[in-house]
């Protein structure tokens, strides 16, 4: 899922800000809040925010489409997690740039079954 995603793109760390727990105690349950650093204007927005798990059953866990009219480029949502691994996001912005972040957690008792 992640080249499909990515393509030919050099993805870029930076400017994204991914609040997930460290540890999960269960992974039915982990809450996630996604910011990525946009002005959020007609011309320099984030259009789509992908949400991908390393280690679940299905690497795409959810994709989120924003626009301007979001004001500001933030989602919160919660997952499941198979096990211990790395949630990646990927930030798509409207000229084409697309970011990544790459968090790991660890995982007590899993929320995916294999």
């Amino acid at each position: 899922m992640f080249a499909k995603l990515v393509g030919n793109a050099a993805p870029v760390e930076g400017k994204i800000t991914v609040d997930l727990p460290e540890t999960a105690d269960n992974g039915n349950f982990v809450p996630i809040t996604i910011a990525v650093d946009s002005p959020m204007t007609e011309t320099d927005y984030v259009s789509a925010i992908h949400l991908l798990s390393t280690a679940n059953p299905h690497a795409h866990v959810a994709t989120f489409h924003l626009s301007p009219l979001n004001a500001v480029a933030r989602v919160q949502s919660r997952m499941r997690l198979a096990k211990t691994q790395d949630v990646i996001v990927l930030a798509v912005k409207s000229g084409g740039e697309m970011l990544i972040s790459t968090t790991g957690v660890k995982v007590l008792i899993g929320g995916c079954g294999i």
